[in-house]
């Protein structure tokens, strides 16, 4: 899987300009279902398979979208100040590369006199793109770009800038690939504009009206020196959601997962996410509601340039819902 992720995690395609990853997608499941389509806000839709003996319609989401930039201003001296597309820490930005749509790259500086041990915001930043006056700039107020940084294999552990929720959809296309047969009418769905408030997941899930939901995404881990503590660590398998920012899984979601997992002797781990939340948030709540939960993969350095995840976290993730898709589900 490898190879995907890189090719998933390196295209540029921050929240709202998703079609550039969205034609990679396709490329990737189109031969692998039964039907594929693009809603109105951009989400793809991979259907396959139909209800059998004890099925259901399941649609399991993950988002294609990736935090970004925007400009907001271009000064006098070609220098491009920015806002924010999905939740950026100002932290991490000094010295980052990044790329906008129109292929102008440049690196991120802050304005001199800010005090090392004060945090900084997103007006204190700048992009410098080499510039020298505003009629140099190729960048219009309204470009958007996306961070820029080669993905990094360090043989079990992966680093990339897009992790979340890239990876996914590795995850995804990895269970198409692999699925034998299943009672259910699955829908996998690489929805749009997650970053931004799981909007691609909204409309989505309203079209498809399913019976069961499930969204693949990253979470946070509590291993790396003087974290906050988190029953999640990087190694010990995909993590199971009982909780975020943003919802509640249905109980028997996470039975049903966990009990599998442990019939079949995949390692996991149970998450409690104190913020943040999942395209499973919208499609709990789509139409008259729909009982749903969250299968995780472990990821350090959320929103930051370099994520890194697990890959036999990442495989045992596949392993898992194969598990979940080639039975019937008794909820």
């Amino acid at each position: 899987m490898k190879k995907l992720i890189q090719s998933l995690t390196e295209t540029f395609s921050p929240s709202g300009y998703e079609s550039a990853i969205r034609e990679f997608i396709r490329s990737e499941v189109e031969p692998l279902a039964d039907e594929v389509r693009v809603d109105a806000l951009g989400s793809l839709i991979a259907r396959k398979g139909a209800i059998g003996k004890n099925g259901r319609r399941i649609m399991l989401a993950a988002h294609m979208d990736e935090i970004g930039l925007i400009a907001t201003h271009i000064d006098e001296n070609g220098f491009i100040r920015f806002t924010s597309i999905g939740g950026v820490h100002p932290l991490t930005l000094a010295g980052g590369r990044v790329h906008f749509a129109n292929g102008t790259q440049g690196l991120i500086g802050m304005e001199r006199g800010i005090h090392a041990n004060t945090m900084p915001v997103l007006s204190e930043c700048y992009i410098d793109i080499g510039a020298a006056s505003a009629k140099d700039c190729p960048v219009k107020v309204g470009d958007v770009a996306a961070f820029e940084r080669p993905f990094l294999d360090l043989g079990r552990r992966l680093v990339a800038k897009s992790m979340d929720d890239r990876i996914g959809c590795a995850v995804l296309i990895e269970t198409m690939h692999q699925l034998k047969t299943s009672p259910h009418e699955l829908y996998f769905v690489f929805t749009t504009q997650e970053e931004i408030g799981t909007r691609g997941a909204t409309t989505s899930a309203y079209g498809i009206d399913p019976e069961i939901g499930l969204s693949v995404d990253v979470t946070t881990t509590g291993d790396t020196p003087k974290s906050r503590p988190m029953a999640v660590s990087l190694g010990k398998g995909p993590a199971v959601k009982v909780k975020d920012g943003g919802m509640l899984s249905d109980p028997r979601i996470v039975e049903w997962m966990c009990s599998t997992a442990e019939k079949k002797r995949i390692p996991y781990q149970r998450e409690v996410l104190e913020s943040g939340s999942t395209d499973a948030r919208a499609i709990q709540m789509a139409r008259a509601g729909v009982p749903a939960g969250c299968l995780s993969v472990p990821c350090r350095y959320v929103h930051t340039p370099s994520e890194m995840v697990d890959y036999e976290d990442v495989q045992n993730s596949v392993k898992l819902l194969l598990a979940l898709l080639s039975a019937p589900v008794n909820i």
